[in-house]
């Protein structure tokens, strides 16, 4: 090749590399460190954490809010088959048709729901169950396949009362989107507090990102949550990738798993993509032995 074609070569890749980067539209990743996924943890047993198979912190597993999902149909006796208290986020509505039980998974899907008509202002339909049980500190994980397709996946705990909202999310993230896929989000929130909680006026959140060198929709992964009331541990593998001091989640959360709309992750419906599932292979909680 001359030199005059690799002056004009090289021309051309930097005019389309500024036009590129004029009309991206994604903001730059803020990544507060990676994860060393050679650290993973391998299962010798599925009666104790992940990332405490020697059971060092001596847990113990709550069989009765635990759930396999085994069998054909949701066992409504541990789970709400939808969210009794919430809609869906526009545009996405939730509705129990979205949620099965199959090969022994639960299964979340995307509009499911023929050809009823959804509430106005929403024009998909995705899944939502909800724990019956309110739980206040523990272990708490979850193998999931998260969903290929432009909706958030989550596993994350909540509960709203008279005096206090507050958020755990454990698993939100949204790898359907390319721009997404080694995004792994950890987020803690206080939506509402009692007013003699002079420090928490509005909605505040410890919001980090973290980079997975793999593609987060391609496999299964092990989700995993320590809540103490010092810490709030999150694990993914088994690996222990963040730590928080508890200085305000203190409350009896319930337990979520569910798919949703959310622009902040530019998760928003596409025509085209409407074949995603979510898949969670079991749900395990814990409590430590006094």
């Amino acid at each position: 090749m001359s030199l005059k074609v690799k002056v004009i070569l090289t021309i051309v890749v930097l005019i389309n590399s500024v036009v590129f980067s004029q009309n991206l539209t994604i903001p730059p990743k803020n990544y507060v460190d990676s994860v060393k996924i050679e650290n993973s943890v391998k299962r010798i047993n599925n009666t104790f954490p992940l990332s405490d198979q020697s059971n060092s912190k001596k847990w113990k597993l709550l069989k009765k809010y635990s759930d396999e999902f085994i069998g054909s149909t949701l066992n409504e006796e541990r789970w709400y088959p939808n969210n009794p208290k919430w809609k869906g986020r526009p545009p996405t509505y939730f509705h129990s048709s979205n949620v099965s039980l199959e090969n022994n998974e639960l299964v979340i899907q995307v509009n499911k729901h023929g050809k009823e008509n959804l509430p106005e202002g929403f024009t998909h339909s995705t899944g939502f169950i909800k724990s019956k049980n309110k739980f206040l500190y523990g272990y708490f994980e979850a193998e999931v396949k998260l969903m290929d397709a432009p909706w958030v996946s989550g596993f994350w705990m909540t509960n709203v009362s008279k005096d206090w909202w507050t958020e755990i999310d454990i698993c939100e993230n949204a790898p359907g989107l390319y721009y997404n896929r080694h995004d792994l989000n950890s987020n803690i929130h206080v939506f509402k507090a009692p007013k003699d909680k002079g420090d928490v006026k509005k909605h505040f959140s410890r919001t980090k990102k973290y980079y997975f060198p793999k593609e987060l929709q391609a496999d299964y992964h092990v989700w995993g949550l320590e809540w103490t009331p010092e810490f709030i541990r999150f694990y993914i593998d088994g690996i222990l990738f963040r730590e928080a001091k508890n200085t305000h989640w203190h409350q009896p959360l319930e337990v979520n798993f569910n798919c949703e709309s959310n622009k902040w992750f530019g998760a928003l419906p596409d025509n085209n993509r409407l074949n995603g599932e979510y898949h969670v292979k079991y749900f395990r909680t814990w409590k430590q032995k006094k």
